[in-house]
């Protein structure tokens, strides 16, 4: 199931220096990418939004921006085609909901299960206690 698309017009890009190796093509060209994404201007569905926000994910600010930086291509439009799949692969992720959590009960058979290795376990311990005569 794919979730709401992120459409271009939402994302801001900038062009920035690569860090790393690279030689002179480092220090000359722009190739790298900060892709900036505010999560409150944009047209997703509401509770992606919360969802979004609520991750404890160290690419959104507090302000609710998501910044991604893309810079393990040599190319510009690469790069953003990478920074743009890891933001949809983010918004995915915030766009299933999260299965309710059903309480349930231990068996009989496992309470029982875990008494008689109790009872085993004190049968050993009263094994090592000082003998009285």
């Amino acid at each position: 199931m794919a979730g709401p698309q992120v459409s271009l017009d939402e994302v801001s890009f900038s062009a920035i220096r690569a860090q790393g190796a690279g030689g002179q093509n480092v220090n000359k060209v722009s190739n790298a990418v900060h892709l900036r994404f505010d999560i409150q201007a944009s047209s997703l569905p509401a509770d992606v939004k919360a969802r979004l926000l609520a991750l404890p994910d160290s690419r959104i600010t507090a302000d609710g921006v998501v910044v991604i930086k893309a810079q393990d291509y040599r190319s510009l439009p690469q790069n953003q085609a990478d920074a743009m799949l890891r933001l949809q692969a983010l918004v995915d992720a915030a766009a299933q909901v999260p299965k309710k959590r059903k309480p349930t009960r231990p068996t009989r058979g496992s309470q029982q299960r875990r008494l008689q290795g109790k009872a085993v376990r004190a049968q050993v311990k009263a094994g090592r206690a000082r003998v009285d005569d």
